[in-house]
């Protein structure tokens, strides 16, 4: 039985129900410490209305390199539910060290649990999780001081204190003694919540050995039977049911936490369409990976899928079925620590006009990931999925890049398996660019950190907002009709390293860009204009 969350979502802070109160506009909506008071926003019992102008700008680019900027504006109606539903996550890889932290982490939390390390008595918390740590700035106060609200609490989210967990894995282990398999949290934490997660055990997974690295073979005991691809879409979609209705959920949600695979290929008549991909399971095809037969089930029957691994889960087939039954999907791959360093650091360099020549990453590892990624073909898709972080920033400046010039920065990436370090992964980076007159920059970057410890708190954040999105409708100006958000949910891109996108656009890589973007849509649900630093009230006399 998976663990039961809480019934009270967590309350607002003392100061933002003062602020509310004081001001005379009555409370906000439940789970929210956030009351937009404006004629472009509207509570109403169970949704908030807001009226939003997006402004953008159409550029057409002339022969001779000259700019013509056409100014653009469209006017929505959004429709977002306070009606916050019991949410599920079920987890593929549910024992493996993402899983069983975030499980851990979560039962830690909903106990108050305090636990002794060499530092001190620790308590629990959700440090690294943007929907729980973080803040947004919602404007100034009457001194021009910049004001800022929780994230979580802009509007009514789900806790992850209410989420109940479920999932499947390879390996028989109960979660319990996978936390201590993993070797993740302190052991003094572990004994404080160990017994709870004894009693929850995953279900059992899909092995097709050609995927992942023959040195998993050994922990896949706990299988489902045969290799009938199309009965394992089926029996997953049944378990998915039963999870739902045993716990009273209104919403389940599937993550993909497992094994890295290899790259499956895209072959006409095979994976390239949604018909193909289906008639290819029902044929078994050898080609159709174990995530894109989870992929495949939880579309077919209306669930989000979300892919935290690097392999090419959505192949196009599978894009396309998403887009045709209008379930959110979204990945891939985790982006926790590296990466998003790196993305920001390329983002600077650029902006500063310093031009990039090469970046060299290097990652050990100790941890089952790292035993995984020692395969070839498994460390490919890993190696894809890191490598094209800096492409949009590159693109962004054909001053520093262009024919003429050079185009392309060389992009290295080494991971090594090294059991000795277990989960704390070091990662080393090194930075050289030009400067002004030939001149060179060298920026080395060592980072060691407990790559579990940052990758489940991701988890949480890609639920939270995949499940607020679908709360939300629009409504363009002169249509009556309500629609949703585009099947391939590219706004959780900033927790992934490889967003995918939709089919003819390009993906978003910049840290800033897809941390703009969360904030400036969640203002638009509440009738605000995007943010800015302009600060005309100071800079103007």
């Amino acid at each position: 039985m998976a663990p039961h969350g809480l019934t009270e979502a967590a309350p607002a802070s003392a100061s933002a129900s003062a602020s509310a109160s004081s001001s005379g506009v009555g409370s906000a909506p439940r789970g929210s410490c956030v009351k937009v008071v404006s004629d472009t926003c509207s509570y109403e019992p169970d949704h908030i209305l807001s009226s939003y102008t997006y402004e953008n700008a159409h550029v057409e680019t002339t022969d001779d390199g000259e700019f013509v900027v056409h100014p653009t504006k469209s006017a929505f109606t959004f429709k977002t539910s306070t009606e916050v539903p019991k949410t599920g996550l079920m987890i593929v890889g549910w024992g493996g060290n993402n899983g069983s932290t975030l499980t851990a982490t979560i039962a830690a939390n909903k106990n108050n649990v305090t636990w002794s390390t060499r530092r001190g008595v620790q308590k629990s918390n959700y440090y690294g999780s943007v929907t729980q740590s973080s803040t947004v700035k919602l404007g100034i106060d009457s001194k021009g001081r910049d004001v800022y609200a929780p994230f979580g609490r802009v509007l009514p989210m789900v806790h992850p204190n209410d989420l109940v967990l479920g999932g499947w894995d390879i390996n028989d282990a109960n979660i319990g003694d996978a936390m201590e398999r993993s070797k993740v949290l302190d052991y003094d934490l572990q004994q404080k919540v160990k017994e709870e997660l004894k009693a929850y055990k995953p279900l059992p997974s899909i092995y097709y050995p050609d995927f992942i690295a023959a040195n998993q073979g050994e922990r896949a005991n706990n299988l489902k039977q045969g290799m009938d691809k199309w009965q394992h879409v089926l029996e997953i979609q049944k378990d998915i049911r039963e999870f739902k209705e045993k716990n009273g959920l209104d919403k389940v949600f599937v993550m993909w936490s497992a094994n890295t695979e290899r790259y499956a290929e895209i072959i006409p008549g095979v994976n390239d369409t949604a018909d193909n991909l289906l008639k290819s399971i029902k044929e078994s095809h050898s080609e159709v990976a174990p995530s894109t037969i989870f992929a495949v089930a939880c579309i077919l029957m209306g669930v989000v899928f979300i892919n935290g691994a690097p392999q090419n889960t959505f192949v196009p087939g599978a894009l396309e079925l998403a887009e045709r039954e209008k379930v959110f999907i979204g990945g891939d791959d985790f982006k926790s620590g590296q990466t998003k360093i790196k993305s920001v650091l390329a983002q600077f360099l650029v902006d500063a006009g310093i031009k990039p020549l090469s970046i060299v990453s290097y990652n050990h590892l100790g941890n089952n990931d790292g035993y995984n990624l020692s395969a070839p073909q498994q460390f490919r898709s890993k190696e894809i999925s890191k490598s094209s972080v800096v492409d949009d920033v590159i693109a962004s400046n054909k001053i520093l890049f262009n024919k003429e010039v050079g185009d392309k920065v060389d992009h290295c990436i080494v991971i090594k398996y090294v059991p000795a370090v277990g989960d704390n992964k070091v990662a080393m980076d090194e930075y050289h660019s030009e400067l002004m007159m030939g001149g060179r920059n060298n920026i080395a970057i060592h980072t060691v950190c407990e790559d579990s410890i940052l990758a489940a708190p991701l988890i949480i954040d890609l639920v939270v907002v995949a499940e607020l999105f679908g709360r939300v409708q629009f409504k363009r100006e002169g249509s009556d009709e309500w629609e949703g958000f585009h099947s391939v949910l590219s706004i959780l891109s900033y927790w992934l390293k490889a967003p995918i996108h939709r089919r003819g656009e390009e993906p978003i890589n910049g840290l800033n860009k897809q941390r703009m973007a969360l904030e400036n849509l969640f203002r638009a649900f509440l009738g605000m204009g995007p943010n800015n630093e302009m600060r005309l009230e100071s800079r103007m006399a």
